[in-house]
C-alpha cells in the first residue's frame, strides 16, 4: 500500500465476502478494495455480540489506518453487529439491509432462508420481513460455510449436509442465502429444493448501493488476512474461481 492510497475496504471473517469483492470487479472494476479475511479470529457467528461489536470496530480503525473511506461487512454475521459500531464517520454497507431490500421485491409466497447460527438466532431478518408482512422459515446452515471456507464446493459430506438442512424447505418459493460463502455452491443447493425455486443472493442488491458512493480509484487491489493467507488464495480460487496473486498475513490482534 502506497502512502496516501484509498481504499474500498470489505471485511469477512473468511472468503465468502470474495464473492462481493468479484461482483464489485465486474460491475466496478477501476475501484481499488482492501479486502481483509479475519480467520485468525474467533468465526464471528461464534462470538458474543459484545465481542463482535469489539472486533469490527477494531478492525475499522485499523483499515481506516490504511486507507479505507468506505467499508463493506460482506459478511451477515458481522452486518448483525452494524447498528451497534462506532464508525467516527466511515461510510459503511452491510448485506443485510440488501438482502432485504431485494427479497421484498420479489414477493415471496413462502420464504425461506439458510444462514450462519448468529444470523439466525438474532432475528434480524425474521423481525424485518414481519414488518412487511412476509413470513419467513430459517435454518442454520453453519456447516456449509466452514466447508467452503476449505475449498469443499461439492464433496459427499457437503451434499449430505445440504439435503439435511434443506429438507424441511426444500418446497419453498425463495431461498434467500444468508451467507456471502453459499453463492459458490448453487449448483449444489438446487439438488435439494424444488426446481421452481428461486435463489436469492443479495450481492448485486449490494453493489447497486455501492456504485451510488462516490469511491476512490487507480490504486491496486490489497488483500489482508489475521490467518493463513496460502489457505486464503486457495479458497478464493476453489469456491470462486477469483486468483489472489498475493496475500499478506497480520497478527491477529493486528
Amino acid at each position: 500500500m502506497s502512502k496516501g492510497s484509498s481504499y474500498l475496504g470489505i471485511i469477512d471473517w473468511g472468503i465468502g465476502g470474495i464473492s462481493v469483492n468479484k461482483l464489485i470487479k465486474s460491475r466496478l472494476g477501476q475501484i481499488p478494495v482492501l479486502y481483509f479475511s479475519d480467520t485468525g479470529a474467533t468465526p464471528y457467528g461464534k462470538m458474543s455480540r459484545i465481542e463482535l461489536v469489539s472486533r469490527l470496530n477494531k478492525l475499522a480503525s485499523f483499515l481506516g489506518s490504511q486507507g479505507v473511506t468506505h467499508l463493506v461487512l460482506g459478511c451477515n454475521a458481522a452486518s448483525t453487529a452494524l447498528p451497534f459500531l462506532s464508525l467516527n464517520g466511515m461510510r459503511v454497507e452491510g448485506v443485510i439491509n440488501s438482502a432485504i431490500r431485494v427479497t421484498r421485491k420479489m414477493r415471496p409466497e413462502r420464504l425461506a432462508l439458510i444462514g450462519g447460527k448468529r444470523t439466525v438466532l438474532s432475528g434480524v431478518y425474521r423481525r424485518a420481513f414481519a414488518l412487511h408482512g412476509i413470513e419467513l422459515e430459517q435454518r442454520v446452515a453453519q456447516p456449509l460455510s466452514a466447508l467452503i471456507e476449505n475449498g469443499d464446493v461439492s464433496s459427499s459430506q457437503l451434499r449430505d449436509e445440504c439435503r439435511r438442512i434443506l429438507a424441511p424447505i426444500k418446497n419453498c418459493s425463495h431461498l434467500l442465502l444468508a451467507c456471502t460463502h453459499y453463492p459458490a455452491i448453487v449448483p449444489v443447493l438446487k439438488e435439494f429444493v424444488s426446481k421452481d425455486t428461486v435463489l436469492i443472493d443479495p450481492a448485486a442488491e449490494l453493489v447497486n448501493q455501492i456504485a451510488k458512493w462516490e469511491l476512490p480509484v487507480g490504486n491496486a487491489d490489497v488483500f489482508l488476512t489475521s490467518g493463513d493467507p496460502e489457505k486464503m488464495k486457495r479458497a478464493a480460487w476453489n469456491a470462486f474461481g477469483v486468483k489472489i496473486r498475493s496475500a499478506k498475513a497480520l497478527t491477529p490482534d493486528l
